[in-house]
């Protein structure tokens, strides 16, 4: 091995960590051999930047995917979905108990690893480079940042991304200045399963969160990543603010308990829910994620034009290409609107066309095409103020003429922009695509809409997701342009169900057809006249073809998703919760290694798909499956398995409840035929 390693285990002070991890990198940028010291007090010398890399926490993982270092990292756990580059990576199974002898075939020759995984240190402690990474601050993970560009040569990357995530955070520091303490509400992170409430404890980097989006934060006299409240605690601290990720809803229960459900936050329905990769970890978006917090938390205060700390104008302007004759310019325009950075992709025509938009209706006289992101932050203040009010204020920062400009609204990131080409002999077709699918995604004729115009009291709060602008070096007729509609919608939702999207507000029995807010401007285009555009014709099929790429390509940037994704992730998006219901902690780390072999991965999936058509009623007879789920069992245990006192969880679709149940049963039955391994 060509790299080394010394370490000596004594207690190192964490100040001293930190500090020596804070040196000014121009001091150390390049420097080989590097020696510091990680988090578990070991002092660390690299001689080389390593070449084969196993990340076993995903904050690390994303912070070594987003400084670019793709190609040394090797594996990682099935908990890392993003950035969209985790896609090809080997899975070594799970956080708490990863798959050792995975990771011992990747050969790593650097371990990224956690203090709560004891076996990795046991096993690794001779044969790689253990490194332990867990910050518990902003500023510990900027750190690591910092040192991770150090190891990799990407100094000039880690400095990018620190200074853009500490430019939003002076910007929220900026703006709960004005706000008095005795405004500033008493704010949680809910954590816990079953009737337990927890919370992080008061070292954890989440309380960090809430005092820097101008919160108060709780302060226990406990610390840890996760510690136990108790109902006496939770009544004194009396949070105004709860938040938490995905999986914590199923607390929400439990809180309307008596007792549980005196506090303000439950009082007021002031229950705020996150994405798990902001919420769980502090890696590279801690901006982010702050000023998402802090304009949720202090909505009035922000939304109120006399706190605005910055002015209103464009920031930056990049070109982007586009071939086609008619497009007198295409870039991607930044802004600060409302204190928060706005980005545009607008197409200036060359001369004055006809479009037709999902969101406007028939347009004449438009010289401007545009799709503008305004992020999460924006969200509450941009509803309040409505579409028009929106549009107008939004275009007036951008220079756009309201007149000639037509204008789609997203919520999915313009960084995660798509820019699919097809082409037939002379005829082109471009489609630009924005999409997110994993809050908002539904399927059209099984979800309801709760939306009602007449009853002024109803609003609908979601930005625009899936966003096409769509336009063809060839003159579409009107009817062409309103076929195409049809055509691209179509193409949206094969590419949906190609990657098996599920509805996120029917996700065990249905796939999605879109996301409920979806939109499209085809443009009219110059050229040969086309009359027609639909599935028959070579102008559909591109036109399909283009959305359909498009819209997959955009959701694998935008949410990490890709159609091969592990069987981990498959069985998440159901809301099959599998890791709760087959307690307990061994047999879940067991049938977590087992779903890493292809043979059992398989057959959850073809579950998966058995499941879909017995929910909607294309299979009626479950005997010939049920067999199957007998003999994968068996296989498993090395001898006959009973099946017959196998109860399913009516959290969970029953076919998905009998594949998974008829593995653990193989596993638990595995020891009485003393069967050593899988």
């Amino acid at each position: 091995m060509n790299v080394s390693i010394q370490r000596t285990m004594h207690g190192v002070h964490p100040f001293i960590i930190l500090l020596f991890l804070l040196l000014p990198r121009m001091a150390l940028a390049g420097a080989y051999p590097i020696s510091f010291t990680d988090d578990g007090g070991q002092a660390i010398l690299l001689r080389k930047p390593p070449e084969q890399v196993v990340s076993l926490v995903p904050s690390v993982t994303e912070m070594l995917l987003r400084l670019g270092v793709r190609d040394a990292v090797q594996g990682i756990t099935h908990h890392s979905v993003l950035p969209p580059e985790t896609a090809n990576k080997a899975i070594v199974g799970g956080f708490l108990r990863p798959d050792l002898d995975r990771v011992a075939a990747l050969q790593p020759e650097v371990i990224f690893y956690s203090d709560l995984q004891k076996e990795v240190k046991a096993r690794f402690r001779d044969k790689a480079i253990l490194i332990q990474l867990a910050p518990r601050s902003i500023e510990e993970s900027f750190a690591h940042i910092r040192l991770l560009g150090r190891i990799f040569n990407r100094e000039e990357t880690a400095d990018k991304i620190i200074a853009e995530e500490e430019r939003q955070l002076a910007v929220i520091a900026r703006k709960i200045e004005g706000i008095a303490a005795e405004q500033r509400p008493r704010v949680m992170r809910l954590m816990g399963r079953g009737d337990r409430v927890m919370a992080p404890g008061d070292d954890s980097f989440q309380n960090d969160y809430i005092r820097a989006a101008g919160g108060i934060a709780p302060i226990w006299g406990k610390n840890g990543n996760i510690i136990t409240v108790t109902l006496a605690e939770w009544q004194r601290f009396n949070p105004q603010v709860l938040y938490g990720c995905g999986g914590d809803k199923e607390q929400l229960d439990m809180l309307q308990q008596p007792g549980w459900n005196e506090v303000e936050a439950i009082k007021n329905n002031r229950i705020l829910f996150f994405p798990c990769d902001l919420t769980c970890r502090v890696a590279t978006h801690p901006g982010y994620f702050v000023s998402w917090l802090a304009a949720e938390i202090h909505k009035r205060e922000f939304g109120a034009p006399a706190n605005f700390v910055l002015p209103e104008r464009v920031v930056s302007r990049t070109p982007l290409q586009l071939e086609l004759d008619y497009v007198a310019k295409a870039e991607i325009i930044e802004s600060d609107i409302k204190d928060f950075r706005n980005k545009t992709v607008a197409l200036t025509l060359k001369q004055p066309m006809r479009v037709i938009s999902t969101l406007e209706g028939q347009r004449q006289g438009i010289s401007t095409v545009a799709n503008h992101y305004f992020p999460p932050p924006s969200w509450g203040l941009g509803h309040r103020q409505g579409l028009a009010a929106l549009r107008a204020s939004t275009q007036q920062v951008l220079g756009f003429s309201p007149e000639s400009t037509a204008m789609l609204f997203t919520g999915a990131n313009m960084d995660n922009l798509a820019v699919v080409k097809k082409s037939f002999k002379e005829m082109a077709v471009t489609a630009l695509v924005t999409a997110g699918v994993e809050s908002n995604a539904m399927r059209m004729g099984a979800d309801t809409g709760l939306f009602y115009e007449p009853d002024s009291k109803a609003k609908s709060d979601k930005p625009g997701t899936i966003n096409i602008l769509l336009l063809t070096n060839m003159q579409l007729s009107a009817q062409a342009m309103s076929r195409a509609i049809i055509t691209a919608t179509e193409a949206k939702t094969a590419a949906m169900q190609d990657m098996d999207i599920r509805s996120a507000y029917s996700a065990p029995g249905h796939q999605a057809t879109g996301t409920g807010t979806d939109n499209i401007i085809v443009v009219e285009g110059a050229g040969n006249p086309i009359e027609s555009s639909g599935g028959h014709t070579k102008m559909g099929e591109l036109m399909a073809r283009a959305v359909h790429e498009g819209v997959q390509r955009a959701i694998r940037l935008q949410n990490g998703l890709v159609r091969e994704r592990s069987i981990f992730k498959r069985l998440e998006e159901r809301n099959s919760n599998w890791g709760v219901f087959f307690a307990p902690a061994p047999v879940r780390s067991d049938l977590e290694h087992l779903l890493l072999q292809p043979r059992y991965a398989s057959f959850v999936a073809s579950a998966l798909a058995i499941s879909d058509a017995y929910e909607q009623g294309l299979i009626t007879d479950l005997t010939s499956f049920t067999a199957w789920c007998g003999a994968e069992a068996e296989s498993i245990a090395g001898g006959p398995v009973d099946l017959s006192d196998t109860e399913a969880h009516q959290e969970m679709p029953l076919v998905i409840g009998k594949a998974l149940a008829a593995l653990v049963s193989g596993l638990k039955a595995r020891t009485q035929h003393s069967v050593p391994g899988d």
